[in-house]
């Protein structure tokens, strides 16, 4: 009897998730703790709370400058923290290494499409880190359209891309798409649940749950629905998928980021 050859496996929906809810928490923190934070620190400024959702700077002793730097540098962070993940992913061999890989691919799209969002949930909204630092420098009958059409435009660019070097984890032929669906969607989905769980436990209130928590997490990320569709199942149909088995070293790490993502940083830390 000759045995059934398997084909190549689809990913591990546990794994997937644990690694979102990381590289959700961890490209989070960066925006708040170390981007607006660590400039606060850098400016002169003297943090009063970190949290999941927002990070407030005292105001006195520092110029008001100084505190447009203080609301951009979170997106700063974002774009470089992005720019460095992806200068690894690409050195990173998906076959060899392929939880890493993923994690690296999803980590370097949620730090670049939170950049790019950023400016558009400003523009659109007219609330949010850029719109602190445009007001009162130009009439936001200016700055908020123009704002709004470059994060547009940007995020749609960054989200292309980013399908392009997804290819290298989900390979080609018929399971491609599958496979690509169940590496987006439900790191979407745990990531956005993962925010506003978080955002419960902050005494600001609902109100701050609704504009940071949901529209960082499920507006924010919303081009991992979508930026699957720049995939073509003609391309490279030589290409392998990686193999995405279940690992219960990221899965344990998963569970450990998220409970104390959401019991420290939920609440807030106060200095």
């Amino acid at each position: 009897m000759i045995a059934k050859q398997s084909g190549p496996s689809l990913p591990d929906l546990p794994t997937v998730t644990a690694i979102a809810l990381v590289a959700y928490a961890a490209s989070n923190v960066l925006h708040e703790a170390v981007g607006h934070g660590g400039t606060c620190l850098a400016l002169g400024g003297r943090p009063l709370v970190l949290s999941s959702v927002h990070f407030e700077c005292g105001e006195q002793g520092i110029s008001a400058l100084a505190l447009r730097g203080v609301a951009a540098a979170g997106t700063i962070v974002n774009f470089i923290i992005g720019a460095l993940a992806l200068v690894v992913f690409k050195t990173t061999n998906a076959l060899h290494k392929p939880h890493a890989a993923y994690f690296l691919w999803l980590f370097t799209t949620l730090n670049l499409l939170a950049g790019a969002g950023y400016f558009l949930f400003s523009g659109v909204g007219g609330i949010g880190d850029w719109a602190d630092v445009a007001r009162g420098t130009m009439p936001p009958i200016v700055w908020r359209p123009a704002m709004g059409v470059f994060g547009g435009a940007l995020y749609f660019l960054l989200a292309r891309r980013s399908a392009q070097w997804l290819r290298s984890l989900v390979g080609s032929g018929e399971l491609s798409m599958r496979r690509s669906k169940l590496l987006t969607v439900p790191a979407y989905i745990a990531g956005g649940l993962l925010y506003c769980l978080s955002g419960l436990f902050n005494p600001v209130g609902p109100v701050l749950i609704a504009i940071s928590a949901a529209a960082a997490s499920f507006g924010g990320a919303s081009g991992l629905l979508w930026l699957t569709k720049f995939l073509r199942r003609g391309e490279h149909s030589a290409a392998p998928a990686a193999k995405l088995d279940r690992s219960y070293i990221w899965i344990g790490a998963g569970c450990v980021v998220s409970l104390i993502y959401v019991a420290i940083l939920g609440p807030g830390i106060h200095f």
